[in-house]
């Protein structure tokens, strides 16, 4: 495609430059308003962008984003038949949609007429590795993976944790747990000391939702990254021993955590909306306290805060004794959330600019971290520091209100909606002087400003460390999925037909084990899961995963 339609706007703008220069202070006002499209397959918002994130990119930019999201099944099928994908097009993964919509021309390659090395300074010289990754998946350079590393020797922070209500663990003695399926008993008792939520709705053990469930449920697959496994297709992935297995695989792991969450629901400690509810809802529960288990790090922020914390209630991890909670190594490929310019757009060079602007440090910041000088800002060393409000943004996102020009509301609704970071924020960033990663929680002047209330000093007391990787990395629950530049080898029609029948089976098979009232409903519907399983050609879907199991383990021993 060739950018006819912006030479002639570089025209009008030559013309109207003195004009502009006169008006303007040099940012997003020296410029025509624009509307743009995001078309985000991993956005859990649609609509147009509100709030101090969409404010920040009519600053900079003068442009007005509409967000498009796959809560629609067939939103890419659409897309893709309209012949417009969007102006940014964010993909869920580098496989077989992305691969398509290169294979059809619906994506803008970025070395045409020097749009990267004109307008993508920053990350052409910050993501060579990311760069040539994706240019090796299609042959053609589109754009690159989210999470970048600058070094491929370090991890992320872990979000999965055993996250349980700290208050009443240590109310009922802080007894050991020694496995998973230990936490099942502790977590009935919780239940009986707080059966109540501040909603004055019942208390569960645990809530879940289906928004996430990709080829196997969300909840469950995840559950066995608290002992190392990586879900991988229909299957779980041992990042120790680069091993995989099934999803249907006798006392495998990913029955086993479908067997404990249906153990859960047997003694009523089980949320029986999960399977309907979605994500809002299931935020609103954590908030107001009716679930008390979870895994990932970012729900028990929502019950974390800074009221909870002063009346001495808080969510902390507290792993059992053979727990490997998985942490991702940092990539210099960049993962698998694609960054891309829709071939159609009638602005590729600035949404390359703009793409560009959240790869450098103010953007990686301002996308983490809200509005420069308001929640953040650099010091004289130019070292990024967090203002009060900050450190309180990010506390309790969910009530903390901030004000940023025409924009006045809560931390979390004025996010920016597109869900998908360039750097990884436990990168280093690559301008801080003293070698400082982009995440707050570990910068000296976060540490020295922050309030520690007794229920966090509790926590810390018992554990011996200040912060969760550490204590858990110490004591040896933890294990590292090795970031590689592995990207998943294309289907056959054929396959993709069977995928999705497969992938329906265990998902609806899974959520019915989940409620089945005794054992033997659960070994009956486990049962059928897997003959109807291998009726729609599982074995297929294992013997093509089998070969990718050999791509990745190869790419990870390169990487190491």
């Amino acid at each position: 495609m060739k950018r006819t339609q912006w030479i002639a706007l570089a025209l009008v703008l030559v013309i109207l430059a003195p004009l502009l220069a006169a008006c303007s202070d040099g940012g997003g006002k020296a410029r025509p308003p624009v509307e743009l499209v995001i078309y985000s397959q991993v956005a859990n918002y649609s609509g147009v962008m509100i709030g101090w994130g969409a404010e920040i990119l009519k600053e900079k930019f003068n442009v007005t984003v509409t967000i498009i999201n796959d809560a629609t099944d067939g939103t890419f099928e659409t897309r893709m038949a309209a012949g417009n994908l969007g102006d940014i097009v964010i993909f869920g993964s580098d496989g077989d949609q992305y691969k398509d919509a290169s294979e059809a021309g619906m994506l803008f390659d970025w070395e045409e007429d020097g749009l990267l090395e004109e307008f993508g300074p920053y990350i052409l010289q910050h993501f060579p590795y990311a760069l040539e990754k994706n240019r090796g998946i299609t042959g053609t350079l589109h754009g690159f993976g989210h999470g970048v590393a600058g070094s491929a020797s370090d991890h992320a922070r872990m979000y999965y944790y055993p996250q349980i209500r700290w208050d009443l663990y240590t109310q009922l003695g802080r007894p050991d747990i020694d496995t998973l399926e230990d936490f099942i008993p502790l977590l009935a008792r919780m239940v009986e000391l707080e059966p109540v939520s501040d909603a004055g709705t019942k208390t569960y053990a645990v809530s879940s939702f289906p928004d996430w469930d990709g080829d196997m449920v969300m909840m469950v697959k995840s559950t066995a990254a608290l002992y190392g496994w990586e879900e991988f297709y229909f299957g779980l992935y041992d990042t120790k021993t680069q091993t995989w297995e099934n999803c249907l695989e006798e006392d495998g792991w990913y029955l086993r955590c479908l067997k404990f969450y249906n153990t859960l629901y047997q003694m009523g400690l089980y949320d029986p909306d999960s399977m309907t509810q979605n994500w809002n809802v299931l935020v609103e529960k954590y908030t107001t306290g009716a679930a008390l288990f979870n895994i990932f790090e970012w729900i028990a922020s929502y019950y974390n805060t800074e009221e909870n914390k002063a009346q001495g209630k808080m969510m902390r991890p507290v792993p059992a004794k053979d727990q490997k909670n998985l942490a991702d190594g940092l990539t210099i490929f960049g993962r698998n959330r694609v960054w891309t310019i829709g071939a159609k757009s009638n602005y590729p060079e600035l949404c390359m600019e703009i793409i560009n602007w959240f790869s450098t440090p103010e953007g990686v910041l301002a996308y983490n971290y809200g509005p420069r000088g308001v929640t953040w800002d650099f010091d004289e060393d130019g070292e990024p520091y967090m203002t009060a409000l900050g450190i309180q943004c990010q506390e309790d996102k969910e009530n903390t209100p901030i004000t940023y020009r025409d924009y006045s509301g809560t931390y979390r609704n004025g996010e920016f909606q597109h869900n998908n970071p360039t750097w990884d924020v436990n990168a280093l960033n690559p301008e801080s002087p003293s070698g400082q990663t982009f995440h707050w929680e570990f910068w000296p002047s976060t540490i020295l400003q922050k309030v520690v209330t007794p229920i966090e000093q509790s926590w810390r007391d018992w554990a011996g460390y200040i912060k969760e990787d550490d204590f858990l990395k110490e004591n040896g629950h933890f294990s590292v999925a090795v970031g590689t530049d592995y990207s998943g080898s294309r289907q056959s029609s054929e396959l993709k037909t069977t995928w999705t029948q497969v992938q329906n089976c265990v998902k609806d098979g899974s959520w019915n084990a989940i409620y089945a009232r005794d054992d033997a409903e659960f070994d009956a519907t486990v049962a059928k899961m897997r003959a109807d399983a291998y009726a729609y050609g599982f074995q297929e879907c294992v013997d093509w995963i089998e070969i990718e199991v050999g791509r990745r383990k190869a790419a990870e021993d390169r990487a190491k």
